[in-house]
């Protein structure tokens, strides 16, 4: 059995993992591969110099919405970095309503660009899209009602909606869009029942695993720096909640990351 981490953030100088552990770790929960996000033109070059030097490690280039107000210089920088033989993704970008550290205008700007570059390096997209805390009644109000026109202005786009925590009504709109589904820490300590609905509806061939480390570390592991390895528990979870074999759960999800990143 072997599994995907599709999101993480192991390369991320901040946080001084100690990285022989994190991938011995690893390999003992039977994660071999391991995708790091990038979330803006440093932290791009740095996760694409991290996979350089880490066989088991592909890389992102991307601008994330919280930082989508940095703008022209670093779409530049993310252009020069997106044909490197270890990116496997744009992204991760979208929008963020939560905090909305970038306002909305710069956050679309971001958005259309790089899908546009997406398209230009034949790449697929990781996208972050998240609601406001207290949600607005009017459709504009919300992050995805916002965010599928704009995908739709372009066609052939591919790609993964990151650290899905809404319903079943946008996982609706996601997967008519032929987009995957990625799942992580969230949904093992979620008490919201429309997500877990969303999560067990989810098509297994539509279906990544993630850990958005060093972020959402899973239950039972609150309280503790996330990383790779406990995807074994994102994993675990699931297939308690979904009534799946482990086996097939891993199988699965693994070959849909290799078809998405061609990995």
């Amino acid at each position: 059995m072997q599994l995907v981490d599709t999101h993480c953030h192991i390369h991320d100088k901040e946080y001084k993992f100690d990285i022989p552990k994190i991938f011995e770790n690893a390999a003992n929960q039977d994660v071999s591969t391991m995708i790091c996000i990038g979330t803006s033109a440093l932290d791009s070059q740095n996760a694409v110099e991290f996979a350089h030097k880490h066989p088991n490690c592909y890389a992102t280039v991307g601008l994330h919405p919280h930082d989508a107000k940095l703008g022209e210089d670093d779409f530049e920088i993310l252009a020069s970095l997106a044909n490197d033989p270890k990116v496997v993704a744009i992204g991760e970008f979208g929008l963020d309503y939560f905090y909305e550290n970038s306002p909305k205008a710069d956050q679309i700007k971001a958005l259309r660009y790089q899908l546009e570059l997406a398209l230009s390096a034949n790449k697929p997209c990781v996208f972050h899209v998240r609601e406001a805390q207290k949600q607005d009644k009017s459709a504009t109000g919300r992050a995805f009602a916002d965010f599928w026109p704009i995908f739709d202005e372009f066609t052939g786009i591919r790609g993964v909606i990151h650290s899905f925590s809404s319903n079943v009504e946008d996982l609706e709109e996601a997967l008519k869009r032929g987009l995957y589904i990625g799942l992580n820490g969230i949904i093992t300590f979620t008490k919201d029942e429309k997500q877990l609905a969303a999560a067990k509806a989810v098509p297994l061939d539509r279906l990544l695993l993630e850990t958005d480390s060093p972020f959402l570390t899973p239950t039972p592991k609150r309280g503790t720096i996330n990383e790779p390895s406990n995807v074994r528990l994102v994993a675990e979870f699931l297939s308690r909640l979904r009534g799946e074999s482990i086996t097939t759960l891993a199988d699965t999800t693994t070959g849909n990351a290799h078809t998405l990143f061609g990995i």
